[in-house]
């Protein structure tokens, strides 16, 4: 059966996405619409898909789905928590500034601020092998693995997903392409992870370029740039607010420490409306 969708093409410092409104609309995706709807070539083309859905959880107004291009189902997304919080204003689907919705990581707050910029608060970060998760048996600030060229140290957290954080001296010549593959699904990250690669430019700055697990490199990943941040101030290099430089802009993170949560401020923008029948 031919399903029509209306959908947002949606990014955010060029990370891109469709968000669809399944609160006035009837929406059923499976795997095979999932990628049809990412797939450049046939169809809208995006990094993520952003599913508004309603909530009957008490204090919540929408339930937050994540979808990556190859028809995985994630927990969090930092760029598309931004741009869903701009879709359900621009859509009247909410009135005010501060906006809780439910993910399949748990709650989160999206917050409009006046120059048109979003802030999110992403919740704690995890730093337990066994919750990330990661294959260890021990909780480190560094860990290291094998790969095909040699061995790789680095740092690990969740932000609601998997993240390995590598320290380069310059982003420009990282092997982004290649070891990013390799350990987004090495046998160390049960759930595959997000890999980045990260310049530390100095205590208020750095660079940074993410492998993300299900799309690739992407021109920004907002909950990696948390990663990167919560990496870097648990190794005394950065800071309680980093301005992080994506392929695709900046964003500001902002973390006091341990038990804390993590903000994250940033724009999102709307590119174009339409409809496709699935």
């Amino acid at each position: 059966m031919v399903q029509t969708i209306r959908f947002t093409k949606m990014q955010g410092l060029g990370n891109d996405f469709v968000v669809i409104d399944a609160v006035t609309q009837t929406v059923a995706l499976d795997t095979a619409k999932v990628r049809r709807l990412a797939d450049r070539h046939y169809g809208v083309g995006c990094d993520q898909i952003l599913l508004v859905e309603p909530c009957d959880v008490p204090g919540f107004a929408f339930r937050y789905r994540i979808f990556n291009a190859d028809g995985s189902e994630v927990s969090q997304c930092g760029n598309g928590a931004r741009c869903f919080a701009r879709f359900v204003r621009d859509k009247g689907l909410a009135a005010g500034d501060d906006i809780d919705v439910l993910t399949a990581a748990g709650p989160m707050r999206l917050s409009l601020q006046s120059g048109g910029d979003v802030c999110v608060n992403m919740g704690i970060p995890v730093h337990a092998p066994e919750r990330i998760p990661l294959a260890m048996d021990y909780e480190s600030r560094v860990y290291s693995i094998m790969l095909e060229d040699g061995s790789v140290s680095f740092g690990a957290v969740s932000m609601g997903n998997p993240h390995a954080v590598i320290l380069v001296d310059s982003i420009d010549v990282a092997p982004v392409q290649q070891q990013g593959a390799l350990m987004e699904s090495h046998r160390i990250f049960p759930e595959r992870a997000n890999i980045g690669f990260m310049q530390i430019v100095n205590r208020q700055e750095v660079r940074l370029r993410v492998f993300e697990r299900g799309a690739g490199e992407t021109l920004a990943c907002g909950s990696g740039a948390c990663a990167a941040m919560v990496v870097g101030r648990e190794l005394g290099l950065l800071d309680e607010r980093v301005q992080v430089s994506l392929p695709g802009g900046r964003l500001v993170i902002e973390w006091s420490g341990r038990g804390q949560p993590v903000f994250m401020t940033g724009p999102a923008e709307t590119v174009f409306e339409g409809q496709i029948n699935l």
